[in-house]
């Protein structure tokens, strides 16, 4: 039993997941009856969920409680660099809509969530789940209220906490951090269940249908990671930004890839910024601070599926509406929801400025739901692996400004 347990943790997590993805495939397939496998799934999203909330919350609040002073400029830098990544994969899902315009049958059954409304109701539920109870916002998972707490929290405990505090703090943080890194280590059982009830519940033809719709979605999605993120990078550091761009999506995106959460990745990504050579006490708020806001992969997803309803629904597009739906979807995905499949409960949203009704847009993020073994999974690499990108930008950005003035 040890030498197998043994086994387990010294082999690739990349291999065992994927081994897991296999078995709960075949599974699914042969014998779809076999109900009780998909608990293993439900406990692993369960399990995530459960603690990333705490994990934002207590790693935001330490690294602002311990951080030294001088590493303010970077953080208007890093969250510059978020929002126009962002917007640009909002812009990138609109070009290549209008290159590769696409029909979808809207005949899915609808969803029972109810989206925002439009630009004002989510400036307002922004603001709302801001100032929401920290109690209840750790337990809703309202990941801008931890946000926005960790961040009062924490400066204030920095301005009064005393040292023996401090460092319960960073024991604490460290102490969450293992506890992530265990679920994870346990993601192929869990995956093994999730894949077992998407076969089990949609058959094989799971991977097939919709293919072209998820095909522009990936394709959009590739674009970004590796055109038009590495073109920002190029812009603020003037070095090869392709050696950063593979390394952060090998380390990171993979991992992200398979545990669908940008919140459960941040661990992976802190490391990854420790074997960069990073300043710990900026990579500790911004790679928090980027799982939360950095959401280019939703911002494509968001577009593609609004103007792939347009396109179906024959609505004329304007080059006008298109870039308010490019700024809309920007807001949108900032705020969307941490969870897997977050960012398609804002489809009805962006469908509202082309005055598509929500029955209509509802059975889009059917369809998405449909799709979401992949493109929820290629999302979360962008949104994660990207963190890790911008936040290495703005630090070597700042390090060539400072050297520059000296010189």
């Amino acid at each position: 039993m040890n030498k197998c347990f043994d086994w387990y943790l010294q082999t690739s997590l990349i291999l065992r997941i994927f081994i897991g993805m296999l078995i709960g495939a075949f599974l699914g397939f042969v014998w779809p009856s076999l109900s009780g496998l998909s608990i293993l799934g439900t406990i692993f999203v369960g399990a995530l969920k459960g603690v990333a909330p705490i994990l934002v919350f207590i790693l935001v609040l330490n690294a602002l409680a311990n951080t030294r002073q001088g590493v303010g400029g970077r953080f208007k830098i890093v969250t510059f660099l978020y929002l126009l990544g962002t917007f640009f994969a909002a812009t990138t899902a609109v070009i290549g809509s209008f290159l590769f315009p696409l029909t979808i049958k809207l005949d899915t059954a609808g969803a029972t969530n109810t989206p925002p409304g439009g630009l004002g109701e989510i400036l307002t539920n922004l603001f709302s789940n801001m100032v929401a109870n920290p109690i209840q916002a750790l337990g809703n998972g309202n990941y801008v209220g931890i946000l926005f707490w960790a961040i009062i929290f924490g400066v204030c405990l920095k301005k009064f906490a005393k040292p023996e505090t401090l460092a319960f703090m960073r024991d604490l943080s460290e102490m969450v951090s293992d506890t992530v890194r265990i679920v994870i280590e346990c993601a192929p059982f869990g995956i093994c269940g999730l894949m077992f009830s998407v076969v089990a519940e949609n058959g094989l033809a799971i991977f097939i249908d919709y293919g072209k719709l998820l095909l522009l979605l990936v394709g959009c999605m590739v674009v970004v990671a590796v055109i038009i993120d590495p073109l920002l990078i190029w812009i603020f550091t003037r070095k090869n930004p392709y050696p950063l761009t593979f390394q952060c999506l090998r380390s990171s995106g993979i991992t992200a890839f398979f545990t669908r959460s940008s919140a459960a990745n941040i661990p992976v990504n802190i490391a990854l910024c420790k074997k960069l050579g990073l300043d710990p006490e900026f990579y500790s708020v911004s790679i928090p601070l980027g799982a939360t806001i950095n959401m280019g992969g939703a911002a494509v997803t968001i577009t593609v599926m609004t103007l792939a309803v347009a396109h179906t629904m024959g609505v004329h597009l304007d080059l006008t509406t298109t870039i308010i739906l490019s700024f809309l979807s920007t807001l949108g995905a900032c705020g969307a929801s941490g969870v897997a499949g977050g960012s398609l409960l804002l489809i009805p949203m962006a469908c509202s400025i082309f005055g598509i009704v929500n029955d209509i847009a509802m059975q889009a993020v059917a369809v998405g739901f449909v799709i979401g073994v992949v493109q929820d999974s290629v999302e979360t690499a962008i949104n994660s692996s990207t963190d890790v990108m911008f936040t290495a930008t703005a630090e070597i950005y700042e390090r060539r400004n400072a050297a520059q003035g000296q010189s």
